[in-house]
């Protein structure tokens, strides 16, 4: 086998490694193995990301419940809840109740940013100068870009992101398993605040980041597959910015926790008040040694 074969052969292994393995949630994935600059190891197990779980199956409920999930947190809008369907979970109930698996809802929503309204409208009216001016020339990547940047700079929306770091510092709160609705936007940035308090290196944050083009390649093409054949979109091309992670999107939150506040460290302190006894127990339930 060459160097080369055995890379891509690593990387595919890696990739079906961190799969939970759900059949109606492609990107549901763990968050261990990661290395930090320490040379600990995020621990297996604990800390799990995923696309939306309304459409889970039976089986899927049993790979929950073998996981020992104890908490699961929802991200999505209310609006998006009540259109797509609640969480599907062993025995889920509200936050707060005693049971096996606890459900807390924090929305990460504004009407200034509810990208999924704004694309609603515009796909069902099959208008293609209208798809043209939302996300033509650059819009699709200038709404993302925006996005990322409100999950910075907004006091409330940074609670959010808050209070899901504060869970999985909770000792008795793991393993704990955080979504939106695609996996990628809300979620890939509560993972880059989650990998960069720990220590692990940029690039693997964006690597993890990214690793949801892959985990979501074949629903993207049937998206697209959809369009084409429905003549939803007269250009289904313009939706790809919108579905697809793109390493310019993480940037734009980077670059904003860099307009904001002198370094990483001092954004998670002030920016989302998480003072050191709170990292360190977030350090000592997610990594090993």
């Amino acid at each position: 086998m060459t160097e080369s074969s055995s890379s891509s052969s690593d990387h595919r292994d890696d990739i079906r490694a961190r799969s939970l393995g759900l059949r109606a949630a492609a990107n549901a994935r763990d968050l261990g193995g990661y290395r930090t600059a320490d040379g600990r190891t995020v621990r297996t197990g604990v800390a799990l990301r995923s696309d939306a779980l309304h459409r889970l199956a039976d089986g899927d409920l049993d790979v929950l419940t073998a996981l020992g999930v104890r908490q699961v947190v929802d991200l999505r809008g209310l609006n998006e809840v009540q259109e797509n369907g609640s969480d599907r979970l062993p025995e889920a109930v509200p936050a707060g109740a005693d049971a096996p698996v606890r459900l807390v809802h924090l929305p990460v929503y504004s009407a200034e940013h509810d990208i999924y309204i704004a694309l609603r409208d515009v796909l069902a009216g099959q208008d293609a100068a209208a798809q043209h001016a939302l996300l033509g020339d650059g819009g699709a990547e200038r709404i993302m870009t925006e996005m990322y940047g409100w999950f910075v700079t907004d006091p409330a929306i940074r609670g959010m992101f808050a209070r899901t770091v504060r869970l999985l510092a909770d000792p008795d709160g793991v393993p704990l398993l955080f979504h939106c609705t695609a996996g990628k936007d809300r979620t890939g940035w509560v993972a880059a605040i989650v990998l960069t308090a720990l220590g692990v290196d940029r690039e693997t944050v964006y690597e993890d980041y990214l690793l949801t083009n892959v985990r979501s390649a074949a629903l993207i093409e049937r998206i697209m597959e959809v369009f084409d054949a429905r003549g939803v979109m007269s250009d289904p091309t313009l939706m790809l910015p919108v579905i697809r992670a793109e390493a310019g999107y993480l940037d734009a939150a980077f670059a904003a926790v860099a307009a904001g506040w002198p370094d990483f460290d001092a954004f998670l302190a002030e920016g989302l008040g998480l003072d050191a006894a709170t990292l360190a127990a977030l350090r000592k339930n997610l990594l090993d040694g």
